[in-house]
């Protein structure tokens, strides 16, 4: 995690590396992905996508309050 900025590991369908990007803009989630691709996530993978969008709602919940 970097600020309010988390990123996750990922592949592409051709297996080469890639990330998801998790963050908080002026209290909403923003999700980015490899830009035209597939993001293809290990069961792993997608338990730190699960922590990550969490910590950024959690996140944005704070800033509102």
């Amino acid at each position: 995690m970097t600020g309010n900025a988390w990123q996750v590991q990922c592949r592409d369908l051709t297996g080469k590396r890639r990330e998801v990007t998790v963050s908080v803009d002026d209290g909403s989630i923003v999700v980015v992905v490899p830009p035209g691709e597939t993001a293809v996530l290990s069961p792993m993978e997608v338990g730190r996508l699960r922590a990550a969008l969490r910590e950024a709602a959690v996140t944005s919940a704070e800033s509102d309050s």
